[in-house]
This record gives structure tokens, sequence and C-alpha cells, in this order.
């Protein structure tokens, strides 16, 4: 007698998803758990008389009795973590059963509220591992998409508030491609760091921002008899549109401009479905030019977009540095048409 075999993989994924749904859940108590433990050591911690030395001798003393008997998951530094949970998400309510303990580990270091919504929307949207949640803050997803938006839009977009209208608003500038292990003192040729990228494609799409699938490389365009071949091809399905990426490992030129806007126009009139929006074009380069690409592109074109590439991640510092600049930058021309105006 034939069996329908769909019915084997059909149970195989009702096991999985079962499995996984009781590890969520099961994290989701403990998470429960640490912050009732949290809420009871603040209420504690606020009888005392001198609240800051009362709160060091405290956790002091939680950790000398629990630690013993539970294990070193309740060793002084976890008890105070278990305090500064509480004391950064004070509602429980509020958590969310999406997020693991580990995650939330990660969400307490960080002091802004706007950052910590951020990457709390972004987590959710994306189900981001615990390891990947930990690399897009440790390289600094919220600053750099701060570079080239408002704050109120980076939030509205993390929280599905707002859907991505353009490039700019999800494609980050500069790309952070540690993971590709490559030495940043080296030289490389173009396709040596396309072939790289595609055999760590998972992290590469990661960086890339939401709603990216792969397409095709050196994908070939015959143009009256003339062959071409682009790079990276990929898909977005929030701005619902091909993404073409050009790698270039110098510094960027009008003439690298020139060739990734044949292959957008190429993809816009052969490729791309009439219910379908215009392509992007991303030039991925080492160094470039932005006065270059302003004065070689149309006055408010939106399709071409230029990102430098960099094979090391930066500290936080560095990068808040540039959102300053940039922030002053657009404060410079906002004087400046003032001026004009008056």
């Amino acid at each position: 007698m034939l069996v329908n075999k769909s019915v084997i993989n059909d149970i195989k994924t009702i096991i999985t998803q079962s499995k996984d749904n009781a590890i969520r859940a099961v994290d989701h108590q403990r998470t429960l758990m640490y912050w009732n433990i949290g809420k009871r050591i603040f209420e504690e911690e606020q009888q005392g008389k001198d609240r800051a030395d009362y709160g060091k001798y405290l956790t002091q003393y939680i950790a000398k009795e629990l630690e013993p008997e539970y294990g070193s998951g309740y060793s002084k530094r976890q008890v105070e973590l278990f305090r500064q949970f509480y004391r950064t998400f004070p509602i429980a309510n509020a958590l969310r059963s999406q997020l693991s303990w580990t995650q939330y580990k990660s969400l307490v270091r960080i002091d802004n509220e706007d950052k910590r919504e951020f990457y709390i929307g972004e987590t959710v949207k994306n189900n981001w591992t615990s390891r990947q949640l930990e690399r897009q803050i440790y390289s600094s997803l919220y600053e750099r998409l701060l570079l080239s938006n408002d704050k109120e839009s980076v939030l509205a977009i993390a929280k599905n508030e707002k859907q991505p209208s353009d490039a700019k608003a999800i494609i980050k500038d500069p790309m952070f491609l540690e993971f590709l292990g490559l030495k940043r003192e080296a030289s490389y040729y173009e396709r040596d760091l396309e072939n790289v990228i595609i055999t760590h494609l998972q992290d590469f799409l990661l960086e890339l921002g939401n709603g990216f699938s792969f397409v095709a490389r050196q994908k070939r365009m015959h143009i009256e008899g003339d062959e071409f071949f682009a790079d990276l091809i990929f898909y977005n399905r929030l701005l619902q549109c091909f993404v073409i990426i050009e790698i270039k490992t110098h510094k960027l030129t009008h003439q690298d401009i020139g060739q990734l806007q044949m292959y957008v126009n190429y993809y816009d009139r052969i490729e791309k479905l009439p219910r379908e929006n215009s392509t992007i074009g991303i030039l991925l380069c080492a160094n470039k030019n932005d006065a270059v690409v302003r004065f070689t592109l149309p006055e408010n074109q939106k399709q071409i977009v230029a990102s430098q590439y960099e094979l090391y991640l930066p500290t936080e510092e560095q990068l808040l540095d540039e959102v300053s600049k940039e922030l002053e930058s657009f404060e410079d021309k906002g004087d400046e048409n003032n001026t004009n105006t008056q």
C-alpha cells in the first residue's frame, strides 16, 4: 500500500514546531522569573536608608545565599543584571515572548531608549537569533541608518509602522563586511570579494538589511551583440524591486556609476514587471567621493546608491562622531538655504 510521503514531512514539521514553541515558552518563563527577581530586589533596595551602599550589600548578600544552591546563574553579577533588567523594562506586560533571555541581556546594556526600541523592533520583525542581534548592535546598525535617515523614520520602519519608500531607508553606508575574514591591509580583486560574499551569503543578507533575497551572480545581459555581467542581483520584497550590486575594490569613478546606471536601465526595461518598482543599483566600493556621485547622476534620483564597504568594525564612538558630522552638515545646509531665501 502506497502512503503519501507528504504526511511524514507534515508530521516532522509539527514535531519541530512544537519543540520550538516549548523551548520558547520555557525561555519566556525564565525571563519572567528573572524579571520578578529583579523587581523584588529593587523593591527591597528602595527601603534602604543609603540606597547605593545598601544596594551593593543586598545583591552581594542575595548571591551569597542563592549561588551555592542554584549555581553560577545566581552570581553577584547575574543578580545585579536581574535588577537592571527590571529597571530597564519595568512593565511585565511589555516583555516580548519572541525575545529570549540572551537577547534581553544584550538589550539591557543599551542606555538609549530609542536605540533599544529600534533593536527590539528589528529583532522581532526579522526573527534575529541572539548572535545576529549581538552582531547588529556591535556593528552600530542604528547609528549607520541615522547617517542617511531621520530618527523618526528609522524607528517607524523598525516597528512596522511605516514601509521604506526608497533605498536609503534600508541600505547602510558604510557596510561592514568583517564576517568575510579579509585583511583590510591586503588588496583584492573584485571577483575575490564576490566569491567570499557568496560563501558568506547569509551574513551578507543580514548586513544588507530587511527584505533581501538572492537572485543571481554574474548575470549575463545581451545588448545588441555585446555581453555584460552584473556582479550580484537581489530582490527586495519591501521595496518590491530588483537590486543590482556592483563591487568595486578601487575608489569609485564616474565610469563605474555610468556602468551601473546602464545595468539598472536594462533591468527596468527588460526584466522588471509592470507591477514592480524601479530597479535600484548599489555601488559597493572601497572608497567613494559623494560629490562625484552627486554630479554624475541627475538631481533627486533615488535609483543609484553608493555604499563604502569596510572590512572591520569601528567603535561606537567613531560611528557617533560620523552621525554628529552628518547632522552638522544638514544644519549648515539649512542655514545656507535660509540665508539664500532672505
